[in-house]
């Protein structure tokens, strides 16, 4: 039975920030490397990349999937129908997500889609979190694709006007937070805190890359004397690896909170994350 997917809606030129947010710089990455790679880290389907028409987008994983809006200037609504469009048969439920949301945390985005998941009566998983409703950090069932479609053509253009067409379950920062994992590493929900302008942009760059732990092991621990474990500020796996000086290339492996295995070096990295390094070569 399909499972979940994630959807990122690349949005165009903000007219508040003067250029693309997908392309924002972060971390030695991009905003959109950055959040489809965390979506990629979470759910078991394909990642959606949904553009303005002809839109040009950073660099991107080779497995993730790009589409075009079909029609230009219709807002979320809009992406949402063709995020969803593009996964029928293929996922049940899909995290949608702006591109600008950098401190997107997977213990968040496994919340809702938990939520999601456990309720079959229920199509969208609405988080309600610091004060407002979050429709583009929220978990929807792709069955609703048509219905996206529909509101589309009938220039019905706001999420509220899909939400009053289907069953909504909403959750507050408390209710979000009765998850015990959620709550100890993102407490104060910054996985909804996105960057609307050039001041935004500045504040969130500089904050502090996520705190993670570090461990080499086989010939790398030996070769280097430190097999760890070691604490490092690193958003990345790259700057992992440089953080305990490793040069991460062809011959090195890295394992993400001991299952995820990757050799790209702009893989994100979030708050609680344990980043295994071994050696790719035979007897490791």
């Amino acid at each position: 039975m399909p499972g979940s997917a994630g959807v990122v809606l690349a949005g165009g030129r903000s007219s508040r920030m003067g250029t693309p947010k997908a392309a924002l710089e972060w971390h030695g990455s991009t905003l959109l490397r950055r959040t489809t790679g965390i979506l990629a880290r979470v759910t078991d389907g394909p990642v959606i990349v949904v553009r303005a028409a002809g839109q040009a987008l950073p660099a991107l994983s080779p497995d993730v999937e790009v589409v075009d809006d079909p029609r230009e200037g219709k807002g979320p609504v809009q992406g949402i129908a063709a995020g969803l469009a593009a996964l029928a048969g293929r996922a049940d439920m899909a995290f949608i997500s702006s591109t600008d949301m950098p401190f997107l945390h997977p213990a968040f985005i496994r919340r809702l889609l938990r939520v999601l998941g456990d309720s079959e009566g229920t199509d969208v998983a609405l988080p309600v979190a610091r004060g407002f409703k979050q429709p583009l950090a929220a978990a929807y069932r792709v069955s609703l694709a048509d219905i996206a479609e529909r509101l589309v053509k009938e220039d019905r253009l706001r999420p509220a006007f899909l939400f009053d067409e289907c069953t909504v379950d909403q959750l507050d920062d408390e209710a979000l937070k009765k998850d015990p994992v959620l709550a100890a590493l993102d407490p104060d929900l910054d996985s909804v805190v996105n960057v609307n302008t050039p001041a935004d942009y500045q504040m969130a760059r500089a904050r502090p890359a996520p705190e993670v732990t570090v461990h080499l092991f086989g010939t790398l621990a030996k070769s280097g004397g430190k097999s760890g474990p070691h604490t490092a500020a690193a958003a990345t796996v790259g700057a992992a690896a440089d953080a305990v000086g490793l040069v991460l290339d062809r011959h090195v492996t890295a394992a993400l909170n001991g299952d995820q295995i990757t050799r790209d070096g702009e893989t994100p990295l979030v708050a609680g994350d344990t980043v295994f390094f071994l050696s790719a070569d035979a007897g490791g």
